[in-house]
């Protein structure tokens, strides 16, 4: 049975156990419902051995469940063709502050990053809850900026809530389940298969008032999400990137279709003045600091691609990034300017070069 399908028996019969206990006549009015499905309805007793094992499961890990019925479900989630039936979750559901997902590209540049991560910073501060996929990348870095404003994030998984994935971010998911929340529609053992994250995307944009893609290719699982979030009359923003960084097309398509451009969290609250709230009272959020990966960078000299964008960036950035001293630093860049990946711009300026983007 189909999300859709489910949400109008819902409609129609006001609970699962209604439906269940339905005559044959009475399922019959529904006009979608067809003969296989009809006959899984009346004879639904041999699945229910097979529900309650997958109930037990997840009350002896300590997770819950909201489900569509329940007063506690998101209610713009709950507008959407085709709402999840139920989500198994960790955390504090919180109803009360405005959603917004920021997403984007896995294999993010620099520039990407720091940008999820401060309009995360900001946004959480203004009353938002950051909404993203716990994927690598921008995803990694927008639940990162809203937990160092002290501020709530929503995780949607697509796996099940004992799968967590990327294995790396095991504990930025256990830091959400502690302070925001963490969302799955799958079996608590489901893995993460690829087919799971288009699934999961549709939840991501049902969740949010608007979503925000920070950078994304041409072809990215983000740019389904803006769709979808176009789709459910919710606002679609982007931020702009280089002309020359394909990593930047599919945000830049986006503009060209209509998409809000953002600079700054201002341009995101102007858009969506009416559901901002004060800013919450809490404890001071922790500043933000660049990024760094020190001890990995010196075992892995490659690794100052990382830290190089489409964008110039000036040498002294790069030391401070990267926690290596000058003439190590200089070192690689002569290397990596010698294999044609990066290019030296005038006032020790580097980027990455354009086929390397």
């Amino acid at each position: 049975m189909g999300n859709t399908l489910y949400k109008r028996l819902i409609h129609e019969f006001n609970s699962p156990e209604n439906v269940l206990k339905a005559s044959e006549n009475q399922l019959q009015r529904v006009n979608t419902l067809s003969s296989r499905i009809l006959t899984g309805i009346l004879h639904h007793t041999a699945a229910l051995s097979r529900a309650k094992k997958e109930l037990d499961l997840i009350l002896s890990n300590h997770i819950q469940i909201v489900t569509l019925t329940d007063a506690a479900y998101p209610a713009l989630l709950k507008q959407i063709p085709d709402p999840p039936p139920f989500l198994t979750y960790l955390g504090i559901l919180d109803n009360t502050a405005p959603s917004i997902s920021v997403i984007g590209s896995r294999t993010a540049t620099a520039y990407g990053l720091s940008t999820s991560e401060n309009l995360s910073y900001k946004l959480a501060i203004n009353g938002f809850q950051i909404v993203s996929g716990l994927a690598r990348g921008i995803d990694t870095m927008a639940h990162k900026g809203a937990l160092k404003a002290n501020g709530k994030t929503i995780a949607v998984m697509g796996s099940g809530l004992n799968k967590i994935y990327p294995r790396e971010n095991q504990g930025l998911f256990q830091a959400i389940a502690e302070t925001g929340t963490v969302f799955s529609e799958f079996r608590i053992n489901t893995h993460p298969l690829p087919s799971n994250f288009p699934i999961r995307n549709r939840i991501i944009a049902g969740l949010s008032c608007g979503s925000i893609v920070v950078e994304a290719a041409r072809r990215s699982g983000s740019l389904i999400t803006a769709r979808l979030a176009g789709e459910y009359n919710r606002e679609v923003f982007a931020v702009p990137g280089s002309i020359t960084s394909k990593k930047s097309e599919g945000t830049h398509s986006l503009l060209k279709q209509g998409a809000k451009l953002v600079e700054t969290e201002m341009d995101v609250m102007d858009e969506l003045h009416h559901f901002v709230h004060k800013k919450r009272e809490t404890r001071p959020a922790t500043p933000l600091k660049p990024t760094t990966h020190h001890e990995k960078f010196k075992q892995h000299p490659s690794l100052m691609m990382n830290f190089l964008d489409p964008y110039p960036v000036h040498i002294d950035v790069l030391i401070e990034k990267s926690g290596m001293d000058s003439s190590q630093v200089t070192s690689q860049l002569l290397d990596l300017e010698l294999e044609g990946k990066v290019t030296r711009h005038q006032g020790n300026y580097y980027s990455i070069s354009e086929e390397y983007h």
